[in-house]
């Protein structure tokens, strides 16, 4: 008669990371999406297991995730992206709203909920969005020519430069100095134009990553600007008045998609749309003669004149050349006089 062997009982293994608690394991993957350099920094997490899946998304993960965390590319839009953001909206998390919010208003194109995103966002105290409201008032973006707010787009500009919006000070010194929109004040306006210099002084003294330099490159390799052009030059623009040529600031991923979006068909949402000329803004026009032209060359146009600015110093200055309207017309049609911007007051150097 056969004996049966008794089986041999082993002792049941536990992983070590199956006994953190849950709270743990939220306020680690908290401070990962806070600093996350891309998008692919927080899906590699979902993909290793189903536990870090389900509290990756936990809602308040997604309420902390950074900037660069949106930086989704043009080409790689879909719906489940459309549904991740959607998610981190839902948590309150105020860079995918306005990240959102601008995707939605300018190239899906859903105007009302894409402004309502970024008011909420703005709400929050969230500079980049007060300051795309402005210029959205400034414009009359996704409106009639007469539906501009000129005082809501100085108010809005007012408290993102108090956030310390470097184009907010520069466009509200400029707004000072041509009493456009609020009462001229030469003194004041130029006050804030020298703070705006001063904010990229000391923004110039981080280390920038290397990747704000390549991303520059990329972009005029794309455009097929040489070498020998001023604008291959990564430099912050309006340093260059006070004799610095330091690295340029990031480029947020809102706009980064936008010059993307727009870059891969060719043009605006329609082919008679303007783009504004600045590499790093990547706004269209949201009607005819929305954005306001060059007045000496009528080349190139801008949605306002903090990328005016920017643009001047960096590639547009040694490009810029007067044009008789005599023999082009077409380069002030419909536009009004007072719309037409001057090139930049500069701080140090005065317009051309």
């Amino acid at each position: 008669m056969f004996q049966r062997k008794k089986a041999r009982i082993s002792p049941k293994k536990h992983d070590l990371f199956d006994r953190l608690p849950d709270d743990i394991i939220i306020s680690i993957l908290c401070n990962l999406v806070s600093s996350s350099r891309s998008p692919s920094d927080l899906i590699s997490i979902l993909f290793i297991c189903k536990r870090l899946n389900r509290l990756g998304l936990n809602p308040l993960v997604l309420s902390r995730a950074g900037s660069r965390t949106f930086a989704i590319r043009a080409k790689k839009w879909c719906e489940n992206a459309h549904r991740f953001m959607k998610l981190c909206v839902a948590a309150g998390n105020v860079e995918a709203s306005y990240t959102l919010g601008m995707i939605q208003f300018y190239c899906l194109p859903n105007r009302g909920s894409g402004a309502s995103l970024m008011a909420k966002a703005a709400i929050r105290s969230h500079a980049p969005a007060l300051y795309s409201l402005a210029v959205i008032q400034f414009n009359g973006s996704g409106g009639l020519k007469n539906g501009k707010d000129l005082r809501a787009g100085v108010a809005l500009c007012a408290r993102a430069a108090y956030l310390g919006h470097v184009d907010a000070l520069r466009e509200l010194g400029h707004c000072l100095q041509d009493g456009y929109g609020v009462a001229r004040n030469v003194t004041q306006g130029r006050r804030l134009l020298v703070q705006a210099n001063t904010c990229e002084v000391a923004s110039a003294l981080c280390p920038v990553a290397a990747h704000n330099v390549l991303a520059w490159q990329l972009h005029n390799l794309r455009n097929r600007i040489s070498k020998s052009d001023p604008g291959w030059v990564v430099k912050c623009p309006m340093l260059s008045d006070l004799g610095f040529h330091v690295t340029a600031r990031e480029i947020h991923p809102a706009n980064r998609f936008l010059t993307e979006w727009f870059g891969s068909i060719g043009a605006g949402p329609d082919p008679v749309m303007r783009m504004c000329s600045h590499a790093g803004c990547g706004r269209p026009e949201t009607r005819r003669n929305e954005f306001r032209r060059c007045s000496a060359c009528g080349a190139v146009n801008y949605c306002s004149r903090g990328c005016q600015a920017q643009d001047w110093k960096v590639r547009h200055k040694a490009k810029c050349a007067s044009m008789n309207p005599l023999i082009n017309p077409d380069v002030v049609a419909g536009e009004d006089r007072d719309d037409r911007m001057a090139e930049v007051e500069a701080v140090v150097d005065g317009a051309p």
